[in-house]
């Protein structure tokens, strides 16, 4: 396990609050991908999730930069896709965020490239 030593966050915990920010502007299909036993893993986690409009693309990877920021005090060290918001790239170095829509998240299917990780879905949650 690496630990990012300026801000004191392990990988799993800069993971977590990846999770949250998803799941606060109602990403859906979120998946953690632990590829810290897969050789040559450019990362710890890949954290992936749909959304369903260029808005809540944009809403999600704001969301996930305020949880980590608030946290921590970390920014993404690289991000990508903010103009064309099919898919964004988030990487924290340890933890790298991909919001997708839909279509293009099958298109690429990393959770099939990246087979050999173990691979977690997060339950949606159901609103009270």
């Amino acid at each position: 396990m690496r630990i990012n030593k300026a801000k004191e966050l392990t990988s799993e915990e800069l993971c977590d609050l990846v999770v949250k920010g998803m799941q606060e502007k109602k990403a859906v299909d979120i998946v953690v991908m632990d590829l810290r036993g897969v050789k040559n893993a450019i990362t710890d986690f890949f954290v992936i999730c749909s959304g369903n409009s260029d808005t809540q693309l944009d809403a999600i990877s704001t969301s996930i930069e305020e949880e980590v920021h608030k946290a921590s005090k970390i920014n993404p060290w690289h991000n990508e896709g903010r103009m064309n918001r099919e898919w964004i790239l988030l990487d924290y170095v340890d933890v790298v965020a991909h919001i997708f829509k839909k279509d293009r998240r099958a298109f690429y299917d990393l959770e099939q490239l990246w087979g050999d990780a173990e691979i977690r879905v997060i339950e949606e949650s159901v609103a009270a």
